[in-house]
């Protein structure tokens, strides 16, 4: 398998929701007008607390100066996991537990913390611009390392650290972050880009006024399936913490049970199959006791 490291320097950032009106212009323009703006990598996800935004440097600039607005230091970097060497967009989602043990565990084990963005079509890996090193140097042996430049994947140089790095010693998982369950139930949906158009005022109601997605909106591909979520934390998780996505998404790999996982600014939310989700609770909870 091929993984690439993606060409954009990325920001992490969570907009308060009192604070949402003063960015909803730039928003519009990074979500729905892409000729306006240079900006090539673009996420947003709401939860209860906040909105999240991963963003490119270019596309961090649309945004206004606000107190509202908070920014994780670091400077990420997005890898994306391609089987076959085939084109990630045309395939179906890899899925964070495809990966668990090929990427999530071994970044874990040598102390690399991820932030993790699943979607319809594949999952982003995230990690600190400073710890590209330290990933490369982990992944090597499992993966053909590509980078990503103007669009075109070229094989990715070793970037000089070759000496001093010390094998891990493995240790357990334990779950220590609470888990629960909202009652929502979760479509996951793709979106055809050509088609934003002619439904640009029915996502931006979505987005900024609460208003729920219809069934049976045409232009879209849904999964058929529908997805119960799982959050993990209680407090505010931080970005310091290594492991946590591998504490959920090893025993799943291991259930070989499929999930969407989803880091945002101050909790992880993994989605997995709705009639899966109480031997999930149950396996992640058990998982938890046994440590």
């Amino acid at each position: 398998m091929e993984l690439h490291i993606l060409e954009h320097s990325l920001k992490v950032a969570s907009i308060e929701k009192e604070g949402i009106q003063i960015c909803t212009h730039g928003l519009i323009k990074l979500a729905f007008l892409a000729s306006k703006t240079r900006c090539k990598f673009f996420s947003l996800t709401e939860t209860p607390e906040d909105y999240t935004i991963i963003v490119d440097e270019e596309g961090f600039k649309e945004l206004p100066q606000s107190e509202h607005i908070s920014v994780a230091d670091a400077t990420w970097l997005a890898l994306n996991v391609v089987s076959g060497g085939g084109n990630a967009s045309n395939s179906q989602p890899i899925g964070v537990t495809k990966i668990a043990k090929s990427v999530i565990a071994p970044l874990a084990d040598h102390n690399i913390s991820v932030f993790m963005l699943s979607t319809y079509q594949t999952d982003f890996i995230l990690v600190r611009e400073r710890d590209l090193p330290m990933v490369m140097h982990t992944l090597s042996s499992e993966f053909t390392l590509l980078r990503v430049v103007n669009g075109e994947t070229v094989a990715a140089h070793n970037l000089g650290v070759t000496n001093g790095f010390v094998k891990p010693k493995l240790v357990p998982r334990p779950i220590i972050h609470p888990l629960s369950s909202p009652s929502n139930m979760f479509c996951v949906t793709s979106l055809d880009p050509d088609t934003l158009p002619s439904v640009a005022t029915l996502l931006m109601d979505v987005m900024f006024y609460s208003g729920g997605f219809p069934n049976n909106v045409l232009f879209t591909s849904a999964s058929g399936e529908l997805w119960k979520m799982v959050r993990i934390g209680g407090q505010p998780l931080g970005f310091d913490e290594c492991g946590i996505v591998a504490q959920i998404s090893e025993p799943l790999a291991t259930a070989d049970i499929p999930a969407y996982y989803i880091s945002t600014f101050k909790f992880d939310h993994a989605l997995v199959p709705e009639e899966n989700i109480q031997s999930v609770i149950r396996a992640l909870r058990t998982e938890s006791m046994a440590q």
